[in-house]
């Protein structure tokens, strides 16, 4: 799909060609695990045998690396299955990676648990401090991990300027987009060497899969990567694929009403009695709002507050809403509500990365923004005072 036509358009059409054989619009789903051979090493389209390829696999790598302005994507079968592979094909023992203080808990918990074990250095550093950036890094730095906006604290961090700074030292940077989607924005247009994704969210949409996905420019590493999914194997099946390509073609439209609930559950809790602190890239307040505007296309779907009343006080609303179901992921279209110290960010806890007790998340869905604007108020007159 050309370039030129417009993101609605490509995250239907790219890589979805009607069925030439019954002339179905949509693509079936390559529901095999081998594929007939015309003679020995006679391989029709290049397929073989379903870990190394599958058309249904392909179709989806190729609308994703065209929605990030990738040349190479590779999709597989959750969003750490990929960051996995990712570090494998770039670290070894004695390699540094370093980390937003605000990392997914469970990305830290890899890198933690899995590389650090195996010889590689984790350190973590405020990633919107630049200065700080720069003075972590040393000469066996190989990665700059950035999230932005980050989870669950929403921070925003300036992906061109960490490119920068990475590039000089000799460093990749990579980008985790989940929260942005590549609907709102495109890391590799501001030098990012690499972008993932955990499918899982906004991108299937739905809540209904399980998919991770990476996205790069480079060609050898791009080949290292594919060897090690190929070699070990952690791809995306068929129908999880076609679940996410279902999911994308309405990407636009979905984000669009993301948006726009966010920022009206966001307006609508500034100054509320019972918080602290609305974290929204949205609101004009947040300390990253104006490089937001310059690098997102709009703010996103994903809300934290932090309660006055502590704990306490956060849990009691987390499991106080009605629409609003207590339950961890984000991106689908129904809306969801964490209690990130105690749920997604379990891992972290009694460490630097240890999300403070009060923060609880939204990921607003796409129901009426009056109905989800509602029943968060009425959550909140459920907390106990102060």
């Amino acid at each position: 799909m050309p370039k030129e036509y417009d993101f609605s358009t490509r995250a239907i059409h790219t890589g979805q060609g009607f069925d030439p054989t019954t002339g179905a619009v949509i693509p079936p789903i390559y529901q095999t695990s081998t594929f007939v051979q015309d003679g020995v090493g006679g391989f029709r389209n290049g397929f073989e045998y379903a870990r190394g390829a599958n058309p249904t696999r392909s179709s989806l790598e190729e609308l994703i690396a065209d929605l990030e302005g990738g040349k190479h994507g590779f999709s597989f079968a959750s969003g750490l299955a990929g960051e996995d592979t990712l570090l494998r094909a770039i670290l070894a023992p004695g390699d540094q990676v370093i980390m937003s203080n605000d990392v997914y808990g469970g990305t830290h918990r890899l890198v933690n648990r899995v590389f650090v074990p195996w010889g590689v250095q984790l350190d973590t550093v405020e990633m919107t401090d630049l200065d700080a950036v720069r003075s972590s890094i040393r000469p066996n730095t190989k990665v700059l991990w950035v999230e932005t906006p980050s989870n669950p604290l929403m921070k925003i961090s300036d992906i061109a300027a960490l490119v920068e700074i990475g590039h000089a030292a000799g460093v990749l940077v990579v980008v985790d987009n989940t929260f942005a989607s590549p609907y709102l924005q495109n890391p590799l247009s501001f030098g990012a060497d690499v972008v993932t994704h955990s499918t899982t969210k906004y991108l299937g949409g739905h809540s209904d899969v399980l998919g991770g996905a990476v996205v790069m420019n480079d060609d050898e590493l791009a080949e290292k990567v594919g060897f090690l999914q190929f070699a070990v194997g952690p791809v995306s099946g068929p129908m999880d694929a076609w679940l996410t390509v279902r999911g994308i073609k309405t990407l636009a439209v979905r984000m669009e009403r993301h948006n726009s609930n966010a920022q009206a559950i966001a307006q609508a809790l500034v100054g509320h009695p019972a918080l602290e602190r609305v974290y929204y890239p949205g609101l004009p307040e947040h300390p990253g709002h104006e490089l937001a505007a310059r690098q997102m296309r709009g703010f996103g779907g994903m809300i934290s507050v932090s309660l006055r009343g502590g704990a306490v006080a956060a849990r009691t609303f987390a499991e106080s809403t009605e629409i609003f179901q207590l339950a961890e992921s984000l991106g689908g279209v129904e809306s969801l509500i964490g209690y990130p110290s105690e749920m997604t960010h379990a891992s972290v806890k009694g460490t630097a990365l240890e999300v403070p007790v009060n923060i609880v998340r939204l990921s607003v869905g796409i129901e009426g923004a009056d109905d989800l604007v509602g029943d968060v108020l009425a959550a909140l007159e459920r907390v106990p005072a102060n």
